[in-house]
C-alpha cells in the first residue's frame, strides 16, 4: 500500500486545502486516484488548510495519523489512492507564558493573523530580564481562545521582531498555517515582491549620496555579546539595507547635523539599521549601543531639539510600513504606522522655524511642476 521515501521534497504543487482541522477533534480524508505516488504529509497539507506542513509531519510521526485503520509514522510514504487517511489532532497545550492584560494598538485582525503598532519599550517575547509584560503576554491574554495552537501550543506565532525601544508594525500569526505562510514570506525577505517593510530614522549627519545601499554581513561581537558587528563577508550572515534621505536638518550655526531617512530591508537580521548606519558614520540619534561616540553632538542641536531628543530617550527608529500576503486568503495588505508623539515632536523641534516671508513664497511655489533625478543606489 505504501512505500517509504524519507527525503523532503518541497511542497510547490499542492492543490488548495478543503478540511479544517480543530484542536481535539478528527479529520477524515480519502485519498482521490490523483493521490498515488505522493507523499502522505502533502495530501495531507492539501487536504488541510488549517495546519501546516512541518505540524503535519510531527503529527504522523508521534502516531497521530492512520491509513486504512493502521498508525503510520512515515511522513515520506506514498499513497496508491483511495485510502483513507484518519488525523488525531490532540488539544493545544495553554501557553507557558501567562497572558497578561497589556493595552495594546490592534491595527487588523481576523481570524489567522493580528497586526500590532507596538510602543517603544515593549518587550516582544519573553527572555531573561523580562518574563513577563512582554507583547506574547499580552496576545495571550488579547487573543484568547483565537489562538489555535502554534505546532500544538496555544501561543501567538512570532515570525520577526522588534527591538524594545523600537516602534511601529509588527504582524503576528495565530494559527498554524498562517504562521508557516508568513515564516516563509520572511524568509524569502521580500525578494518574491509579497513582503514590504520601510523605517523611519533620524541619523547624526548626512549621508553623502541621497539613495545608497549597504552590504556587510553581521555577527555577534566578540568584544560584547550584546551587540552586532559588521564582519567580513562570509564570516556572518548576510545582510542589506536601502536608504534615502527625506530631509535634513541643521545645527545652530546652519551646518547639516541631522537626517531623517527612510529605510527599507533587504534582509531582517538582529539591529541590522542601527548597525549598518553607525557602520557607515551615522548612527542613529539616541541609540545608546551603537551611537555613543556621538553624544556630544547633542550640543549643537537647537535648544528645542535638544530637550525633544533628550524625552525620546531612545534610538530614533520607527517600523512605519509593513506590506505582505495574507497567508490563507493571498490577499495583499499593506499597512502604514505615522510616527509615535515624542519621535514626531523630534522631527519638528529639528526642523527650522518658518519665518511668515518664508511660509508665503513657499505657498506660491507650492503648485510648481517640478523635475527630479532619481540617483541610483550607491553600495557602501
Amino acid at each position: 500500500m505504501i512505500s517509504s521515501d524519507f527525503d523532503d521534497e518541497p511542497d510547490d504543487d499542492a492543490v488548495p486545502g478543503v478540511l479544517t482541522a480543530e484542536a481535539g477533534g478528527t479529520v477524515v480524508h480519502v485519498a482521490g486516484g490523483d493521490a498515488r505516488g505522493q507523499r502522505i504529509d502533502r495530501v495531507l497539507a492539501a487536504a488541510c488548510a488549517s495546519l501546516s506542513r512541518s505540524r503535519l509531519q510531527a503529527l504522523i510521526r508521534e502516531g497521530a495519523v492512520q491509513i486504512d485503520g493502521a498508525v503510520w509514522t512515515d511522513p515520506g510514504g506514498k499513497l496508491k489512492g483511495g485510502e483513507t487517511l484518519t488525523v488525531h489532532l490532540p488539544a493545544a497545550v495553554p501557553a507557558q507564558p501567562a497572558g497578561e492584560a497589556i493595552p495594546l494598538h490592534v491595527v487588523y485582525e481576523d481570524g489567522h493573523l493580528i497586526v500590532i503598532d507596538k510602543p517603544a519599550g515593549l518587550v516582544v517575547h519573553p527572555a531573561a530580564g523580562h518574563a513577563t509584560g512582554t507583547l506574547v503576554n499580552a496576545l495571550i491574554a488579547h487573543c484568547g481562545e483565537s489562538l489555535s495552537g502554534i505546532g500544538g501550543v496555544k501561543r501567538p506565532g512570532i515570525v520577526h521582531r522588534l527591538d524594545k525601544d523600537t516602534s511601529g508594525l509588527l504582524v503576528v500569526a495565530k494559527t498554524d498555517a498562517a504562521h508557516a505562510g508568513l515564516s516563509e514570506q520572511f524568509a524569502a525577505h521580500g525578494q518574491d515582491g509579497r513582503l514590504e517593510r520601510a523605517y523611519l530614522a533620524v541619523l547624526w549627519g548626512v549621508p553623502p549620496r541621497r539613495k545608497g545601499s549597504v552590504d556587510a554581513a553581521l555577527s555577534r561581537s566578540a568584544q560584547s555579546r550584546v551587540k552586532i558587528a559588521v564582519v567580513p563577508e562570509g564570516s556572518g550572515r548576510h545582510a542589506v539595507t536601502h536608504y534615502a534621505v527625506l530631509e535634513t536638518f541643521a545645527d545652530k550655526d546652519g551646518v547639516p547635523v541631522a537626517a531623517l531617512v527612510r529605510l527599507i530591508l533587504e534582509t531582517g537580521r538582529t539591529h541590522q539599521i542601527r548597525v549598518h548606519m553607525a557602520h557607515i558614520g551615522h548612527p542613529l540619534l539616541a541609540d545608546p549601543v551603537y551611537g555613543r561616540g556621538f553624544l556630544t553632538r547633542a550640543s549643537r542641536l537647537p535648544d528645542a531639539a535638544r530637550e525633544a531628543l533628550e524625552k525620546l530617550g531612545r534610538q530614533a527608529l520607527h517600523a512605519a510600513d509593513l506590506g505582505f500576503e495574507h497567508p490563507v486568503t493571498g490577499k495583499s495588505l499593506a499597512f502604514h504606522s505615522e510616527l509615535p508623539e515624542d519621535f514626531d515632536a523630534l522631527v519638528q523641534a529639528l526642523r527650522p522655524k518658518k519665518t511668515p516671508a518664508a511660509l508665503a513664497k513657499a505657498a506660491k511655489g507650492a503648485g510648481a511642476k517640478t523635475r527630479s533625478g532619481k540617483p541610483p543606489a550607491q553600495r557602501v
